[in-house]
């Protein structure tokens, strides 16, 4: 029979399991950026028109949601580390795919593979989960804030690799478009190979049980009996309302900007600031989580959100430095409300009830993106920039009125 290990080597597993999860993650998010950056560029130059070259963006959206729901599932019966390197190492075979559609200038491929990237981003994301799970409800906000800020690595590097990778791309006989999913090749497959070697022992055998009364492997409850718990259901509110909000504006912000005048160099700053805001502060994200509830960082979330979509509305059109300011706060909104949400979805639920849950949410999630991105253009179109600012006002403001009139028992639950 094998001896339980001490308290001071669980805390080394998990600590050697958060800096493998860290890694992971800084190395997908590299892969996975560099190839959703080109992949709208792909796409018009295999279509020989813009009407479709938002089509990768919608097949990355839902390779991610699906991705989610598959992985979480797979978590349940095989553990973490299994479905962490299985989603991975799909991402990997999605950017082969993408490659030979490049080459072969197929639009279809050039989508399934698209797809399969969106895919491999599911384990980036679930990543967070398993670090929480990892540690006792007073520390899982700052576990997820750690894990969530190893994608920074992804944002400032994957965009600055593209050009490197299309001369490497050149050089062996591919096209220069190409270039960008070897990237991912190279990253997410490294990701993988860490996700299942170094992920041991699994972290479903590291979970702290405090909360919980099943073994991993054996659920509980319905995910409908679970999302109506106030909890659950008020931390899915929070998360898919940051994610419309978010992409609601940032999709549209480059084409307005572009419109009025702005120089690429000039959108790039913005939607650097927006990115850094979204995922550089989330270890402060997660330590004010964890000192003053997930609720009422969730309610500052969504105030933040809120005043971003204000200063987007009232920005003029040549006004390129009140739009680095929405950007950035309209990122940092969508931090504290991923990192909270995410910290309250934990509470409270049996572990493999809750490896379910965090795939249904994400799932969720993904698919809000969509529907908001998709979205975004038809409000352009009809109507303003402005309109869309303020469809996020209203987005944000609803979902924040509930948070306060209910504070109380959402309180009691996070």
């Amino acid at each position: 029979m094998t001896d339980r290990p001490s308290e001071g080597e669980r805390v080394r597993r998990r600590q050697r399991a958060i800096r493998t999860l860290v890694a992971g993650v800084a190395l997908g998010s590299t892969g996975h950026i560099a190839a959703v950056t080109v992949a709208s560029i792909a796409a018009d130059d295999i279509a020989g028109t813009s009407a479709l070259s938002g089509a990768p963006g919608a097949a990355v959206v839902l390779g991610a949601a699906v991705g989610a729901s598959v992985l979480s599932s797979i978590m349940v019966r095989r553990g973490r580390r299994i479905g962490l390197a299985a989603g991975y190492a799909v991402g990997v075979a999605g950017a082969l795919v993408a490659i030979l559609g490049i080459v072969g200038r197929s639009l279809p491929l050039l989508m399934i593979g698209t797809a399969f990237v969106g895919f491999g981003n599911s384990s980036n994301q679930l990543s967070r989960y398993v670090a929480a799970d990892m540690y006792p409800d007073h520390r899982r906000a700052s576990a997820i804030g750690i894990v969530v800020w190893a994608a920074t690595v992804g944002a400032v590097l994957g965009p600055n690799l593209i050009g490197p990778a299309g001369v490497v791309a050149e050089a062996i006989g591919l096209p220069r478009l190409a270039g960008a999913y070897l990237i991912p090749i190279g990253f997410v497959g490294l990701a993988s190979i860490l996700s299942f070697v170094f992920l041991r022992p699994d972290p479903f055998e590291l979970a702290d049980r405090s909360e919980s009364a099943a073994e991993p492997g054996a659920p509980t409850s319905s995910i409908r009996d679970i999302i109506r718990r106030p909890g659950v259901s008020a931390a899915l509110v929070a998360l898919v309302a940051g994610q419309t909000v978010m992409v609601l504006i940032m999709t549209m912000t480059p084409v307005h900007m572009t419109a009025h005048g702005h120089h690429v160099e000039t959108v790039g700053l913005v939607i650097s600031g927006h990115t850094f805001g979204m995922f550089a502060l989330a270890p402060l994200s997660g330590r004010l989580t964890d000192r003053f509830g997930s609720g009422r960082v969730i309610a500052a979330g969504l105030t933040v959100l809120a005043g971003a979509s204000v200063l987007a509305a009232i920005a003029p059109p040549d006004g390129g430095a009140l739009l680095f300011l929405a950007l950035f706060l309209l990122g940092y909104g969508w931090n504290l409300g991923f990192v909270a949400g995410s910290t309250m979805l934990t509470r409270g639920v049996d572990v493999a009830d809750r490896t379910r849950l965090q795939g249904f949410a994400d799932s969720l999630i993904w698919s809000s993106a969509a529907a908001a991105s998709l979205g975004s253009g038809v409000v352009l179109a009809a109507a303003s920039y402005t309109a869309l600012a303020l469809l996020g006002v209203a987005l944000a403001v609803v979902p924040l009125w509930v948070f306060v009139t209910r504070s109380r028992g959402i309180a009691s639950a996070a």
